[in-house]
Order: C-alpha cells, then sequence, then structure tokens
C-alpha cells in the first residue's frame, strides 16, 4: 500500500465519524481553541472524547494546532478533503454532470 492510500485511510477514518465532522464543521468558520471546541460539545462531549477526536483529525492533517502559552489553537486544513476531492469525486462529477446533458437534449428534442 502506498502512502497515498495510507494517508486516504486516515482521512476517511477521520471522516466517518459524525462528531469529528461536526468539528470539521466548527473549525470551517473560525479556527477556535480547544476549550471553545470543549463547550461547544459540553452536553454531549467530555473534554477527554473533545481531545480524542482532535487527535484523529490531526493525524488525518484535517486540523493543525498550535500553542499560543497555555492556549491551543485548531485550524481546518481542507487540502487533504481537496485531495480526496480531486482523487475520488471529481472524475465521477463529470460523468454525472455529462449525463445531465445528455438528458437535457434528449428531453428538448422530443418537445
Amino acid at each position: 500500500m502506498s502512502r497515498s492510500d495510507d494517508r486516504d485511510d486516515l482521512i476517511f477514518k477521520a471522516l466517518a465519524d459524525s462528531r469529528r465532522r461536526a468539528i470539521l464543521d466548527l473549525l470551517k468558520d473560525a479556527p477556535r481553541t480547544t476549550g471553545e471546541l470543549c463547550e461547544h460539545f459540553e452536553k454531549t462531549l467530555d473534554r477527554c472524547t473533545v481531545m480524542q477526536h482532535l487527535k484523529v483529525l490531526e493525524k488525518a492533517e484535517l486540523v493543525l494546532s498550535h500553542k499560543e502559552g497555555r492556549t491551543r489553537w485548531n485550524h481546518l486544513n481542507a487540502a487533504p478533503i481537496q485531495d480526496i476531492h480531486a482523487r475520488w469525486i471529481s472524475s465521477y462529477a463529470t460523468h454525472a454532470v455529462k449525463l445531465l446533458t445528455k438528458l437535457k437534449r434528449d428531453l428538448e428534442e422530443e418537445d
């Protein structure tokens, strides 16, 4: 298995959990501290669980973090998602657009 496939496995694993996707959705708007993320999920997840999810996201390189004093800032890294899109999704999307274009032409010819 290539390094690219190993990386893709980490990304798909990270994206497979709805709570991790929720963290990414929050980070899409702006970087957040770990404390802010924990506050957002305080009714459903404890701090330890949020940290575990962040670790999985960091391992997949979907989240980049840095410390400023005692504060840890988490940033979304969309590059791995774009790579997945380029490799796995865009070719299917192109095919779907071609099918829709053909369907439109066929329907217009019937009229």
